[in-house]
């Protein structure tokens, strides 16, 4: 017999008889959504963290809820992960994300910025004038500003703090609604 003859008898199995190894579940998209006041760093965590992997929506750079809504439905049909890079200080705000993105099968994942008032303070008058978010505007956030639960619609929710050598900091998070300070 000739080398690389099939053997009498047999014949090669047809393609679509070799069996394939079992397709991996694609894990779903995901919506991030950042709470914080002006200040807290949000921007930059993105920057560092998930530019290469989300897209951004801001409504200081898209200007409108309309465009916002655009994009947001864009992301929300292409099944293109996102972030949201806003204050989000109410249950009610966040709710214009969570409810499409979990109607789109998408993964929701909260950042709460649990950081000083002064340092939201500070780093928002180290800003460019142009940048500067009116003191009374931060103060506003402040007193609408809600700690998100997984009531919300989360499904994973991380704080973000200041460590003791005043590092950002991650841990996964549940709501401590006996903090004082969020009253």
């Amino acid at each position: 017999m000739a080398a690389g003859a099939i053997p009498e008898g047999n014949t090669p199995a047809p393609r679509s008889a070799i069996p394939r190894p079992p397709a991996r579940a694609q894990a779903p998209p995901e919506a991030i959504i950042f709470i914080g006041l002006q200040g807290a760093g949000k921007s930059t965590f993105y920057r560092e963290r998930f530019f290469a992997t989300h897209l951004r929506l801001n409504l200081d750079m898209l200007r409108t809820r309309r465009r916002e809504t655009l994009l947001l439905g864009a992301c929300l049909a292409g099944g293109i992960a996102f972030v949201i890079d806003n204050t989000n200080p109410t249950p009610e705000g966040r709710a214009r994300y969570i409810t499409p993105s979990r109607v789109a099968g998408f993964r929701i994942v909260g950042y709460y910025f649990d950081l000083p008032l002064a340092l939201c303070l500070a780093r928002n008058a180290a800003r460019p004038r142009a940048e500067r978010i009116p003191v009374r505007g931060i103060y506003g956030t402040r007193k609408r500003l809600r700690p998100p639960i997984y009531d919300e619609g989360f499904d994973a929710l991380h704080r973000v703090y200041l460590d003791r050598g005043g590092a950002l900091a991650i841990e996964d998070w549940g709501v401590d609604t006996s903090r004082a300070d969020l009253a």
